[in-house]
């Protein structure tokens, strides 16, 4: 496992990060003693994350949806005022 100085993390915590996220552990030391371990989270890698069709199959469209209310919204659109 890595050891990184604090100063190097510092300048370079962006990359740090980045490999960090990639599965890549390391360690934090100042003047030599080790102080935290860096580790990733259990979260999906970038790309692997699928939003679109994250519900399919669980949820019934109508197939009047386009024309649901259409009186209604007609009418409130013509009352009189």
């Amino acid at each position: 496992m890595q050891v990184v100085n604090i100063h190097e993390a510092k300048t370079h915590l962006s990359r740090l990060v980045d490999r960090a996220s990639k599965g890549e552990s390391f360690v934090i030391a100042k003047a030599g003693r080790p102080l935290v371990k860096v580790i990733p989270l259990d979260a999906p890698a970038a790309g692997e994350e699928q939003r679109i069709g994250f519900m399919r199959g669980q949820v019934k469209v109508p197939d009047d949806f386009d024309s649901m209310g259409a009186a209604e919204i007609e009418r409130l659109f013509e009352a009189d005022a």
